[in-house]
């Protein structure tokens, strides 16, 4: 009935996987690679998880 107070799951792990690129790019940027590096591996992780979300969702 009230569907519009629930909020979205994968909106949340959107937020945080923005967040992990905006990271990764300003760790790029200032030459720090094991940092860069890091941080897109969590990002990746973070996606999987998203995708992983959405395919349970649609089912």
């Amino acid at each position: 009935m009230f569907s519009f107070f629930k909020t979205d799951p994968t909106k949340k792990l959107r937020q945080q996987y923005q967040r992990k690129l905006e990271q990764a790019m300003q760790a790029q940027r200032n030459g720090d690679m094991r940092s860069y590096a890091q941080l897109s591996s969590e990002a990746d992780s973070l996606y999987r998880d998203i995708q992983q979300h959405e395919q349970s969702d649609n089912k």
